[in-house]
């Protein structure tokens, strides 16, 4: 089944409501969940990376799990304060199927996004420019024969590969999944997925293209079916995009952004357009300090200093977020 619209919110809509009412059912190790298989998802304007939903709207551990990738990480301490559930997949502190390091560090060190670049600058129609993700070895277990309900199985990248393709002067994505959650995960794949799009696009001096999702088995948990029909029923939300990536090449950015994400964890107060005077780049930054900052005076400090109004909002989403979440243990 194929969905297609200009923002996340657009194409969420359409993509829960088949959901909802698929009759086929499939039990994961995560529970039960309703199925479809065979689903490609276009979103024609991929800066419309963000629900504007009060229930989809998850920027902050978003913009976390893309850090993350960044960082080249896959130790749990950096990833847990943006999102727990990570815990769960955790062994002695590392989550085996983090993107980070195949991303960036794949068998011998190879930097697959570098290495991407200098393939479509040298050829810019290629078909090769691939990235890939999950690894022949991730399914190559010493499988026990049990057939214990509660055994896990360690958890391997639900993404296959990154594909760009450069056409016309535009860079387009297409994700390749073996699986995804449509509740939980979908809307993190987009985020991420999208911002490394425009981040390629930029070093290559390029136009952002379409983002092109595809997934072998697309499913909703039962445990968040409700949560996905309230989505529904709040409709369609305007199409607002994140503003451009500015210019130039963002990986030049990256080592300063994590120093900065390391600073704002460790407690500092920092004025954010004294770091990065782009105010793409501060306001960015300034997100990293909301996902931080407890204190409510400075969070109102820091609404009122986005250059982009369209972060405002989750500010104060974040805000009843907090209201409604229990004391952590």
């Amino acid at each position: 089944m194929e969905f297609t619209g200009e923002s996340l919110d657009e194409v969420l809509i359409d993509l829960y409501q088949a959901l909802l009412g698929s009759k086929d059912r499939n039990v994961g190790t995560r529970g039960s969940n309703m199925e479809m298989l065979g689903t490609a998802l276009c979103i024609t304007k991929p800066r419309s990376r963000l629900s504007r939903s009060e229930n989809r709207g998850k920027l902050f551990s978003a913009l976390g799990e893309l850090l993350w990738y960044l960082a080249g990480s896959d130790k749990l301490e950096f990833i847990e304060p943006y999102i727990r559930a990570y815990r769960k997949e955790a062994i002695e502190g590392v989550v085996p199927g983090a993107y980070g390091p195949r991303l960036f560090s794949m068998r011998n060190n190879l930097d697959q996004i570098a290495n991407v670049t200098k393939l479509l600058r040298w050829k810019p129609s290629s078909r090769r420019a691939v990235i890939q993700l999950f690894n022949a070895e991730d399914i190559a277990l010493d499988y026990p024969e049990t057939d214990d309900p509660s055994f896990v199985y360690p958890e391997t990248p639900c993404t296959i590969s990154l594909q760009f393709h450069l056409r016309e002067g535009r860079l387009h994505l297409s994700a390749n999944l073996r699986s995804n959650d449509a509740f939980r995960g979908l809307p993190h794949d987009v985020f991420c997925f999208t911002m490394l799009q425009e981040m390629v696009a930029r070093r290559l001096g390029a136009d952002l293209g379409n983002y092109l999702h595809y997934v072998g088995s697309m499913h909703l948990y039962d445990d968040t079916a409700e949560e996905a029909r309230h989505y529904v029923e709040e409709g369609h939300q305007k199409v607002v995009e994140m503003p451009p990536m500015p210019e130039g090449d963002p990986f030049a950015l990256v080592d300063t952004l994590l120093a900065v994400e390391k600073r704002i964890r460790n407690g500092e107060r920092l004025v954010a357009s004294d770091l990065l005077s782009d105010p793409y780049w501060a306001d960015i930054v300034r997100l990293i300090q909301v996902h931080w900052e407890r204190d409510e005076h400075r969070l109102n400090e820091l609404k009122g200093e986005f250059a982009h109004p369209m972060y405002r909002m989750f500010i104060d989403g974040r805000r009843e977020m907090r209201k409604r979440a229990p004391t952590p243990r």
